[in-house]
This record gives structure tokens, sequence and C-alpha cells, in this order.
């Protein structure tokens, strides 16, 4: 294969772009066929044993593009597959990151088939994230069809547990983040212009426990503490931490306790979500929170961090790699944008290592929704900027000191 220094001098550049984009285009056909023959296989989270045909259809793609595949199974999850590019030991690596699992229980295609209108392709999946595993997976066979050689050899990472937390590939996730020079993660686009996704607010989940005393609500009620009277005074200190202005959100989700109604409430419990933009912030809410105390006498609080992923910041690094993609847009003639996504995903993990970039997945609308749905018209200027993104040279340790 050819080895490509990445995209300069700006003639050669725009050369390649569309090089690359007019094979994209002509592999949309196929594209199009294998997105729907993965979309048609149920991937629920939480029934690992439907990862299995997925996770087969994927490796036998990604054999075909000429990458070393293994497969790991997971202890809660349908397993992981990890492929790499062929490439001399010591050959700087890049990561591409995607997962097969989806929110959606085995039946919805019952009431949720699957549908083309036009360029739009509806069902569940298709967007978060099937649509990017396939763009994934074109982009490397592009460049194998076109005898090219990256200088950072792509290492392709697919799990199928990220829905529920990335529980059982978070180590993996992180040594391999740790070894690259760069990660790119197919999430879908942020918004249905197709922008990238530079930053993610970092997600955090807390379940806050209060004890009290329970007492006959009638005959001796002063002898009782209520739980509940208690959470409604934690409730309204937690919902004084939002922060509009600088993107902190705190929302107590549910709220469970008590026994009958006519028993002071012994206990009670909230589910709190908590969003941050950056690390700064994620300390000083974890703080206020963790130091949360009982208003009334006899009652006590107990505290619990359930899940978390660290904010995806704006670094320097990943200013670099959004950069590339912008000239490599305007190189094929589109325009791209970027923007901060409320929601984590495996780029929250990754970012902590190595320069990220997120959401360069499909093109659509409706993740986690009935009007779920990728423009397939978008596909082929996705993939090839992909394509693109992966011919560019090493950002380096120098580069990457700085993030």
């Amino acid at each position: 294969m050819a080895k490509v220094a990445g995209f300069e001098p700006d003639n050669a550049r725009d050369a390649l772009a569309q090089r690359l984009l007019a094979a994209a285009k002509r592999a949309q056909p196929r594209a199009t066929s294998f997105l729907q023959k993965l979309a048609n296989v149920e991937t629920p989270s939480d029934e690992p044993a439907t990862q299995c045909a997925v996770l087969d259809m994927i490796m036998a793609a990604a054999e075909a593009a000429g990458m070393t595949c293994r497969r790991f199974n997971g202890r809660h999850s349908g397993g992981t597959l990890i492929a790499r590019w062929p490439a001399p030991s010591g050959t700087p690596i890049q990561l591409l990151i995607g997962h097969c699992d989806t929110v959606w229980p085995v039946g919805t295609l019952e009431t949720m088939p699957l549908r083309l209108d036009g360029n739009l392709m509806y069902g569940p999946g298709v967007f978060d994230m099937k649509g990017g595993i396939t763009q994934m997976l074109f982009a490397l066979a592009l460049l194998r069809e076109l005898g090219l050689e990256p200088p950072v050899r792509p290492v392709m990472l697919i799990n199928s547990d990220e829905e529920i937390g990335t529980r059982d590939t978070y180590r993996t996730l992180r040594r391999l983040a740790q070894l690259a020079d760069r990660a790119f993660v197919l999430e879908p686009s942020l918004a249905p212009d197709g922008r990238l996704k530079t930053a993610r607010k970092g997600v955090a989940q807390y379940k806050v426990t209060v004890h009290g005393k329970a007492a006959h609500a009638g005959l001796n009620p002063e002898e009782g503490v209520s739980a509940i009277l208690e959470l409604s005074y934690v409730v309204q200190q937690l919902h004084a931490l939002n922060d509009p202005a600088s993107g902190v959100t705190v929302n107590v989700g549910t709220i469970v306790g008590g026994m009958r109604p006519n028993v002071v409430a012994p206990m009670s419990t909230a589910c709190v979500d908590v969003r941050v933009p950056t690390h700064e912030e994620s300390r000083s809410v974890d703080a206020a929170i963790r130091a949360l105390r009982p208003t009334q006498e006899g009652a006590r609080l107990e505290i619990e961090a359930t899940e978390g992923r660290a904010p995806m910041e704006y670094t320097p690094g990943g200013r670099r790699l959004w950069e590339a993609a912008s000239r490599i847009a305007t190189a094929m003639e589109f325009k791209l944008d970027h923007g901060r996504a409320g929601g984590g995903s495996d780029g929250n993990i990754t970012s902590r290592f190595t320069p990220t970039l997120d959401g360069l997945g499909a093109v659509g609308d409706g993740a986690h929704s009935a009007h779920e749905h990728v423009d397939l018209g978008h596909m082929p200027r996705r993939t090839a900027l992909l394509a693109g993104l992966l011919l560019e040279p090493a950002l380096g340790a120098r580069d990457r000191a700085d993030d």
C-alpha cells in the first residue's frame, strides 16, 4: 500500500479527499444493505446473547478489510470485539470506538419495523449507533480498496454495554486510550445538521437514602422522624445546585419511600442525575452532594454514587482533530460544525487520556425514540471524512502534552 503522510499540500489533500468521497459514493448501496442487516438483528444491552450475531457480522466485515480480530467474552454483556489494522510493531495507534447494543428490547421490530422513506432509514438502533458502525467499517474498507496505508494504525473496539455504562469494557478502553495517539468515536452526530462532538458533559448518578424513625401517624407521631419530610429538604438543596449559566444540571428523577399512610415514614430514597461540563464543576457538585446534612434531629443521610462518566472537555488536542476534520470536509465541499453534547459516551473515557473526536457517526435524529432514523444521503461524506481522518499524521507526544 502507498504511505500517506496527511493532506499536504492543499491540492494533493483536496484530490485525495475527492477520491475518498467518490469511492464512498460507489460503496453506498452496499453500506445501506449492510446497515439494514445490522438493524434487523435486535441487540438490547440487557440480553447479552442477542449480541453474538451482530458481532459476527461486524467481525466478518473487519476481516474483509484486512484487519485481525479478537473477541472477548463479557461478564455482564455480550462481549467486546477488537480489530487491528496490520502494521509493524511500534506503529502508533488510533482508536475507532463504537457499540452494538441498543436501548430497544427484543420485539421492537414488530411494532417499529425497519423502513425506508426516500433517503431516510427508520428503525431501532439505526442512528444510535449501527449507522456509525457501518460508516466505520466502510471507511476502513475504502482504505483497503484504494491501497492507502494509514501512518497511524487503526484499532477498532466494538463493545456491547455502552448503553448501560461500559462496565465490562471500561478497563480495556482505558488501557487502549492510554496507548493511543487519538480516538474517534462513531456515536451519532450532535444535531440533524451533522455537527461533531468536541465536548460532552460529565454524567454522575447518586442514590440518597434518608433513614428516619417509624411511628403511628395518629397515636404518637411526635415519636417518629419522617424520612419523607427530610427528603423534601434534601430535594430542595439538590435543586439549588442547578446552574443553567454554567451548564450544571441536577435532577431528582425518582423518589420512593414510606410504608403506609398511617405510618411516619422510616425510610425514603431519591435517585439523582447530575450533568457537568468540566472536571472542576464535577468535583464541586460532588463535594456539595456529599456535604448534605439532615435537618431533623434523629434523621440520617446515606449518599452513594452509583454511576459516573467524567466530562469530555474541549482540549487543545481535540481542537487539532476538529481542525483536521474541518479541512477534510472543506476539501469534500461540505460544511461541518461542532459543539458540546449533554449526554455521555465512551468518548468521556478516552478523552481523559488521548485527544478524542466524537459524533463522527450517522447524521439523523431520534436516538432512543420512536422516530429514530438516519439520513443515508450523508453517509458517503461521513464515511469519506473518517477515512480522511485515519490518514492524518500522528499528533505525537509533543502535540498531545497540553491535553
